[in-house]
């Protein structure tokens, strides 16, 4: 039996069925803390309860495309977001309707517009992530994988400058550190620290139009560097003492 004929007589329906769904955990920064977006649910399962966005992918739609699109219908997001797969979640009674594997994505982008609930959606907010709701399904243990993710990665690579927009002080990076993190970084030792990593940032020839709030000379401005990994690494202070 050659491949045609053997895909002929093939029938789907023999195995038990399975759908796949996406889930977005979308980060931004808003007034100085962390924030996730959340959707609230308008239909059942979990009617009322809050949830990562996100929805079955459609016929012919790869993941990327699907998490991106569910990431737009049910907020209204746009501009320029970082987006990345996260994890696979399987668990046989995940999700009470039937066998569904969920395929997590991690987003996070700068200064990110309030949302807009889609057709499916009662509301859509940001959360502060010190401050969640109780989440439909198992989305508080991706939204963890998804914090965790977050931040290791500030570690060994420059995402922290996906949060920065695209110019901005080495304070302003340092902002990002401290709010994903949790926990507060020597001013000092972080500029050198940063500086001292090839292709990290780099210049851009301008400084702030004004000094810091207590006057003083005006901050210099960069923006993103060409680095995929940051060597060496900027441990969190936790990491560091470990080491030591």
């Amino acid at each position: 039996m050659d491949e045609s004929e053997f895909l002929a007589g093939y029938d789907p329906r023999a195995y038990p069925a399975v759908a796949v769904t996406v889930d977005v955990v979308a980060l931004t920064i808003r007034g100085g803390m962390l924030h996730v977006l959340l959707v609230q649910r308008g239909e059942q399962p979990y009617a009322g309860l809050w949830a990562l966005p996100g929805g079955f992918i459609r016929p012919g739609e790869d993941l990327p495309e699907a998490a991106a699109r569910e990431l737009d219908e049910e907020t209204g997001l746009t501009g320029r977001v970082h987006i990345e797969q996260l994890a696979s979640y399987g668990a046989p009674e995940r999700d009470p309707r039937m066998r569904i594997v969920s395929i997590s994505y991690l987003a996070f982008a700068p200064d990110l517009p309030d949302p807009r609930a889609g057709s499916d959606a009662a509301d859509a907010a940001w959360h502060r992530v010190d401050r969640l709701p109780k989440l439909a399904f198992d989305h508080e243990r991706i939204l963890g994988h998804g914090l965790e993710r977050a931040r290791d990665k500030l570690e060994y690579t420059p995402l922290a400058t996906a949060f920065a927009g695209e110019r901005f002080t080495i304070s302003e990076l340092r902002a990002v550190y401290e709010t994903v993190w949790g926990v507060p970084l020597h001013a000092g030792n972080f500029h050198r620290k940063i500086l001292s990593v090839p292709g990290f940032v780099e210049s851009t020839g301008e400084t702030t139009e004004s000094g810091g709030a207590r006057g003083g000379p005006r901050a210099k401005l960069y923006r993103a560097g060409d680095a995929r990994l940051l060597h060496p690494a900027l441990l969190r202070p936790s990491r560091e003492e470990e080491i030591r």
